[in-house]
């Protein structure tokens, strides 16, 4: 009996003592260990590599209806904790770069973008180069652009004969790489080194893999292609920039923006500094306004009442401005900006943000749970996934660009970051006016001059890419026509 009240006492006070560490955690434990976002399962050491690889817009779309808008993917030693939806992605947006930065995670764009500029240079000096990019593109610059842009639609097109077929993908992407290269990388390209600063930008794109975002300097032979090039891009920029600046030449372009550009201290931009924004601006825009305008297109030609409405609404203004296509002629096309917006939301070209987290942080899902998530995550959002969220958009794969209508507005239903496609916040793209007005003067051409009828099936999305866009040709029959105005 003496050995049985020993073992029960002994067992007692071992209970005992495992409800007082339970309860000391609970109390002293810090909330970020108690209120961590769920897991996404995976295998271990590698975490939920395989899955991520094989596409994060599927991994999303099976883990949400599971684990809710807050979870964590494990990937090595790394975690990444997603934020979908605006009721818990505020933070992503607003947050001061001191507590989420978008340094750490973009560094495999340095060699493309070159030394000593964006993601190369610390805060204070990225923003003064964020200002570069802010005064080229201005209301007053963004005119004359528009001109250039009119007429290089305007050329391109001009090369079609009376009625064939082409490939819609291919000709949008050959016309805005024509018309970045006047508005941004200047006249002396347009005119005389198209061929081959173009060939040149097709080795630096072709550098930038999946395999960069982890090992940007690997020896491969698309980084040694993506290095010369680059090389080459400076030699052939220093020739321009000092022949500007030895004629005292000034042009309506990006590039003379960036070298007449001073940062606070009086100091001017380098040759080096130039180039690199240019490349990083062409980057940022040649990919987005291809894919864009495609998909617009692609929509336009597969749902007529849109079509017809964007051909009135172009009736409309040829009756009030005749054949003027201006900045203020393009500004006026609501219903085409619309058409563009949906194509945009379905179909964001980048389709994951990310950030680097220095300090700890919470958010509340609009079911009411709260998170902690620690400081050293990889925080992200997709806008290909929160575009399509059942409780802001109504029926959200369908194309319907009157959601965005006076009245609906859905892209305002949940606040600020409902609609994401150009990001948001602190770092919301800068481009967004001269995309919508580039895709703008491209769409008005066509809509005035032709007839289009889409000939291959509806084209799929093609998720392999490091920007994503559209998969395979995009054929499409045309006819030449004018576009009447009185009927």
């Amino acid at each position: 009996m003496e050995i049985d009240s020993r073992f029960l006492s002994t067992g007692l006070l071992l209970f005992a003592t495992i409800l007082v560490a339970k309860l000391i955690s609970a109390f002293i434990v810090p909330k970020s260990r108690k209120r961590v976002p769920p897991f996404v399962k995976g295998w271990p050491l590698i975490g939920g590599l395989v899955r991520f690889l094989k596409g994060p817009i599927f991994m999303l779309r099976e883990e949400y209806p599971k684990l809710g808008s807050v979870f964590t993917l494990k990937l090595f030693h790394k975690n990444i904790t997603f934020l979908i939806g605006p009721e818990v992605s505020a933070h992503f947006f607003k947050a001061p770069e001191t507590d989420l930065s978008q340094q750490e995670v973009y560094q495999f764009n340095v060699p493309t973008f070159g030394p000593g500029v964006v993601f190369d240079v610390d805060y204070s000096v990225r923003q003064e180069q964020f200002r570069f990019f802010t005064e080229a593109l201005r209301v007053n610059k963004l005119k004359s652009y528009v001109n250039q842009m009119v007429a290089e639609a305007e050329d391109y097109f001009s090369k079609w004969g009376p009625s064939g077929e082409v490939d819609l993908k291919y000709e949008l992407e050959h016309l805005i790489i024509l018309t970045a290269s006047r508005c941004l990388l200047g006249r002396e390209v347009r005119d005389k080194l198209f061929d081959d600063v173009s060939a040149l930008f097709h080795d630096l794109d072709n550098g930038m893999l999946p395999i960069s975002v982890l090992f940007p300097y690997l020896p491969i032979p698309a980084h040694k292609r993506r290095d010369q090039a680059r090389k080459k891009l400076a030699e052939i920029f220093a020739t321009i920039i000092a022949s500007r600046k030895s004629s005292s030449k000034s042009e309506d372009d990006m590039l003379q923006c960036f070298i007449d550009s001073k940062y606070k201290d009086g100091r001017p931009t380098t040759e080096a500094e130039v180039t690199g924004l240019l490349i990083a601006a062409l980057f940022a825009g040649q990919h987005t306004s291809s894919i864009t305008s495609t998909w617009t297109g692609a929509y336009l030609l597969c749902n007529n009442q849109y079509l017809s409405a964007v051909q009135e609404e172009q009736k409309q203004l040829m009756e009030k401005h005749g054949d003027r296509v201006d900045h203020d002629v393009l500004a006026e096309m609501d219903v085409l900006y619309r058409c563009i917006k949906e194509a945009l939301r379905l179909h964001p070209p980048l389709i994951m943000l990310l950030r680097s987290s220095h300090s700890d942080f919470s958010v509340t899902t609009r079911e009411g749970k709260e998170y902690d998530i620690p400081k050293g995550h990889i925080i992200a959002t997709s806008p290909a996934f929160a575009n399509r969220l059942g409780h802001i958009f109504k029926d959200p794969d369908r194309y319907d660009p009157d959601r965005f209508s006076v009245g609906r507005e859905e892209d305002k239903v949940a606040g600020a970051f409902s609609y994401i496609s150009f990001g948001g916040g602190r770092h919301g793209c800068l481009g967004e006016p001269f995309a919508y007005l580039q895709i703008k003067a491209i769409w008005t051409h066509l809509l005035r001059n032709f007839e289009l009828e889409l000939v291959s099936p509806f084209p799929e999305i093609d998720w392999n890419a490091m920007v994503v866009g559209v998969k395979g040709k995009v054929m499409v029959r045309y006819k030449r026509k004018e576009l009447p105005i009185n009927q």
